[in-house]
């Protein structure tokens, strides 16, 4: 059983702040933006306006609102896409490059995506479970490939639809020969076992936050210990940077065996340009039914990360949201779920930071403070990550160039990286708990009503985003916390 072998393995070793001028019904205590409030003057509630944004006007019902009758786009949040005017290559260009200004570094790292995405953390872990907290896109681990900033700046914003990752891949495989996509069928089914241990080295983590939150503590123990913590996802991102190096190792035999025709057919796909992708039907190029998912989920990465590695960038490939750290707080469960087995379904972008101000919002300033003191508290974590990515991402592209890339210093970067994002993630361990232990009914019950996620109840654990349905068993997680003193031993 995978817990088993899980206990060897273990005992051996929001995202962006919107700027849609969106409002919603069940988010009331948000201020409604002042132009939807001016739209609507002089109407009626069910009346049509076009309703001005940052982005050019789009068409609004105006509702009544706590600040009266306000413009509400048409399209809600985690609608199906609307279908765009074709555009030329010029605004194509033009809107790749403004859409490379709004995603970057330096947003990602800015105090106002870092506070109302931890903030999204904090909502979904003191309103979820073990079981959530557990589920994580494959997307999020080997993350060194651009294909996340591929998805982020994608002109025909398609990057967060299921249908993005099928078309690439689908790309991909098809112009591949055989003996091409055999080698990623063979890498995949050997990362796939890889991909396993990952997520499972997570769980023991996730308990123990889980503890820290709920009090459940060693006896006579003080709480977390954060140098505990930072060794423990040490040893996971080192881990992570071993798959990656294997990975780039791959995509460069992949890369060098391309003939003149293949070179030619990516080419004309634009890094980040869903509308210059050619439709493929890319369950021809599956693996064949009935075999293992997570085989299947590595194959799939592997076809779509190679065009974003091949296509892309460093700065590409160095790239990170804001919500890539500290992802063991169940954010990706409650906004990802939704699109759960949907095959054409917009994630929106603006659920996180909306989400997180609301949450912010709920509590009051004395428990707030445990939250906005975060930014300041890792910056000088978030400030090195960005050189270890860009340190790593530079070495793995030796292999494109047919070059070789240092494995142990790839994996003592991972193991930095991991020391800090571990730092971070007790930052946010121990100040979720302050404020889960300060909430009223009445807060908890607002909160339950902001996560929105009636009908939904999570399995025991998720290996990525696959469910686990048997309960998990875990190894004892009393070593993340600080040992029990003489003193309190001596009271007993």
């Amino acid at each position: 059983m995978m817990f088993n072998r899980f206990t060897i393995f273990f005992c051996s070793a929001l995202l962006i702040i919107s700027v849609q001028a969106v409002w919603g019904q069940t988010q009331t205590r948000r201020e409604v933006p002042p132009q939807a409030l001016e739209d609507c003057r002089g109407k009626n509630a069910g009346d049509t306006v076009q309703h001005s944004t940052p982005e050019g006007n789009v068409e609004a019902i105006c509702e009544d609102s706590p600040q009266g009758l306000a413009a509400r786009p048409n399209r809600q949040q985690g609608a199906r896409s609307e279908v765009r005017p074709s555009q030329t290559a010029s605004q194509r260009g033009n809107q790749n490059r403004n859409n490379a200004q709004r995603y970057s570094i330096e947003q990602a790292v800015s105090d106002q995506a870092q506070l109302h995405t931890i903030a999204f953390s904090g909502l979904a872990f003191i309103t979820g479970d073990f079981g959530a907290a557990t589920f994580i896109p494959p997307g999020k681990v080997c993350d060194f490939f651009g294909f996340q900033y591929m998805r982020d700046i994608d002109t025909a914003e398609k990057g967060h639809n299921p249908i993005f990752l099928n078309r690439v891949a689908g790309n991909v495989l098809h112009i591949l020969n055989d003996v091409q996509r055999a080698l990623l069928e063979k890498s995949a089914r050997q990362e796939a076992v890889q991909l396993q241990a990952l997520a499972e080295m997570r769980l023991p983590l996730i308990k123990a936050f889980y503890r820290e939150l709920n009090g459940d503590i060693p006896s006579g123990s003080k709480g977390l210990n954060k140098a505990a913590v930072m060794r423990y996802v040490g040893n996971i991102l080192a881990f992570d940077a071993q798959l990656s190096y294997g990975r780039a190792q791959i995509f460069g035999q992949l890369a060098a065996s391309f003939t003149p025709a293949q070179k030619a057919w990516l080419a004309k796909m634009k890094f980040g340009d869903f509308n210059t992708w050619p439709v493929i039907d890319v369950e021809k190029y599956k693996l064949p039914r009935g075999t293992e998912k997570l085989v299947n989920v590595a194959y799939m990465t592997y076809a779509s990360e190679f065009f974003s590695w091949y296509a892309g960038s460093v700065e590409a490939d160095a790239y990170f949201c804001p919500e890539r750290h500290g992802t063991y707080f169940g954010g990706f469960y409650m906004k990802d779920m939704p699109a759960m087995g949907k095959r054409d379904y917009d994630i929106s972008t603006s659920v996180t930071g909306d989400s997180g101000k609301d949450f912010l919002n709920t509590l009051t300033e004395n428990q707030r403070q445990n939250i906005t003191a975060i930014p300041d508290l890792q910056r000088k974590d978030l400030q090195e990550i960005i050189d270890l990515r860009r340190a790593i991402a530079m070495d793995l592209r030796k292999f494109l160039k047919g070059g070789q890339a240092d494995k142990a210093k790839v994996i003592a970067l991972g193991r930095r990286y991991g020391d800090l994002d571990g730092e971070m993630s007790y930052f946010y361990a121990t100040a979720f708990a302050k404020v889960n232990r300060t909430l009223t009914n009445e807060q908890r019950k607002a909160l339950v009503k902001l996560r929105g996620l009636d009908g939904y109840t999570s399995a025991p654990a998720y290996i990525y985003s696959s469910p686990v349905r048997e309960e998990v068993k875990l190894p004892n997680t009393d070593n993340f916390f600080f040992p029990v003193t003489n003193s309190a031993r001596s009271a007993k």
